[in-house]
């Protein structure tokens, strides 16, 4: 086995976890992310310990819960996790795995303390997550060459049969290859491409598809790596949405770049340098806003026409909010992120259409009724800023004073809320009634379309009503 004895850094808490597992008589090495991405130079919060050398899971855990709350998490196989301040910790023993189902939970898993590192590692996707740091001996294990594929940057599986038995491991590859701009291997694509042939993508529970996206759109510069890649592997047939993009005509004149496909790939790649520039650290909001420049044009599949030689697509942002809806649903129940992502596609076009019509505050007013301003300004700039127009210069002039208008306002991050509610209807001796509503609505007609303060509004309130 390829060994090397490069220093590896890790957190001083950890050090000393690991030496009270070494005085059991443990083997801790560790393995996986934190390894790899020491050689990547990224900042490493998660580490991953394979335990050799002891089969008894209570000891480790008597040893764990000296320094914090242990939890085990794994119905079938062992992980002992640990998180102590801003640290994950992952503690398991080394295994064999075996399908014998469908679904990511048909496995046959079999702990052997006794197992070598390599025999171990074999159950791992790919290389560069197959090399091990042996904290006892201070040397990095390579039973399979990671460090040269990483050196290469070469996304390559360890193992035909072991790699075929997880279809997850076809997203995992094109999220490696786009947060890292590597390239998959010829024979690693081809195992890729016989598992979306063979339709096992579509035993994959939509939970662990949706954390792969999370972790390609929380960590790629790129995105549109791996989204060229599915469409190459045939993953974009589980996703009609996508797939529905592809030869979708536009505008020459305002899509220079080509198809919608290709416009959309050029925005999330926009989408992710505006999120740096702008230091975005919310992992929520970075994904609402990925989802809401991902599905932004959904309905131009659905309306784009030619007409006198001028191609249109009409209504397109209304149009996407079903088929918006539909691809989310594959992903993810939760409904917050799909109402806030419909409420972005909804409304991608309305700051160019406020700023060209050089509209009014109230209609900013209500803009912020529909949907977060600060955010949708992003997504629009996005829009902008992906396709191949020479005037780009444009594309913040329309934002920067929406959201400038807005932030006069303060409802750039909210609704702007009503001044008059019916507590102070009360206040002026109404009565509870179905009234209520309509004199409410008066009153919030008034505020938004006429700007009046609430002592003004009251007194309208008395004189109509």
């Amino acid at each position: 086995m390829f060994t090397t004895t490069i220093k590896f850094n890790i957190p001083k808490i950890l050090e000393d976890i690991l030496k009270s597992l070494q005085e059991i008589g443990v083997r801790p090495i560790l393995v996986g992310g934190c390894v790899r991405d020491h050689f990547l130079n990224i900042p490493v919060k998660d580490y991953d310990v394979e335990i050799f050398g002891i089969d008894c899971f209570d000891t480790i855990k008597k040893i764990l819960q000296k320094y914090g709350s242990v939890k085990l998490v794994g119905k079938s196989f062992g992980v002992l996790t640990l998180r102590v301040d801003e640290y994950d910790f992952d503690f398991a023993l080394p295994r064999i795995e075996k399908k014998v189902g469908n679904t990511h939970q048909d496995f046959e898993v079999i702990t052997n303390a006794n197992l070598s590192f390599k025999e171990a590692a074999i159950r791992r996707d790919f290389t560069i997550n197959a090399i091990g740091y042996d904290f006892s001996k201070k040397e990095f294990l390579d039973p399979f060459n990671g460090l040269s594929d990483l050196k290469n940057k070469i996304i390559k599986h360890i193992d035909d049969n072991t790699f075929m038995e997880d279809s997850l491991r076809v997203y995992r590859a094109v999220g490696f290859a786009s947060r890292f701009d590597f390239q998959i291997e010829k024979k690693t694509k081809e195992l890729c491409k016989k598992i979306v042939i063979e339709d096992e993508l579509k035993y994959l529970p939509k939970e662990r598809v949706y954390e792969e996206f999370k972790k390609l759109f929380l960590k790629s510069r790129k995105p549109s790596i791996a989204f060229e890649l599915m469409k190459e592997l045939g993953v974009l047939k589980y996703f009609p949405e996508l797939n529905a993009l592809i030869n979708c005509i536009q505008d020459e004149v305002y899509h220079p770049e080509g198809d919608v496909w290709i416009h959309t790939m050029m925005t999330l790649d926009e989408m992710a340098k505006i999120i740096n520039d702008n230091n975005i650290k919310d992992e929520y909001r970075i994904l609402y806003l990925f989802y809401g420049i991902l599905c932004h044009d959904f309905g131009k599949p659905f309306c784009t026409k030619e007409i006198n030689g001028k191609i249109t697509s009409h209504k397109h942002e209304t149009l996407g909010i079903e088929p918006t809806i539909s691809f989310l649903s594959k992903l993810t129940n939760e409904k917050k992120l799909i109402e806030i992502v419909c409420s972005l596609v909804k409304n991608h076009l309305a700051p160019f259409q406020l700023y060209l019509a050089e509209s009014s505050l109230k209609a900013i007013k209500r803009l912020s009724l529909k949907v977060n301003i600060e955010d949708l300004c992003l997504v629009c700039l996005a829009d902008c800023l992906g396709r191949d127009i020479k005037d780009k210069d444009k594309c913040p002039k329309a934002t920067s004073w929406l959201l400038n208008s807005a932030k006069e306002l303060n409802i750039q991050n909210k609704a702007i809320q009503p001044l008059v509610l019916g507590r102070d209807l009360i206040a002026l001796g109404y009565k509870p009634s179905r009234e209520f509503k309509e004199i409410l609505e008066f009153a919030f007609d008034l505020q938004l379309d006429e700007h009046l303060q609430k002592e003004i509004i009251i007194k309208k309130i008395i004189e109509k009503y």
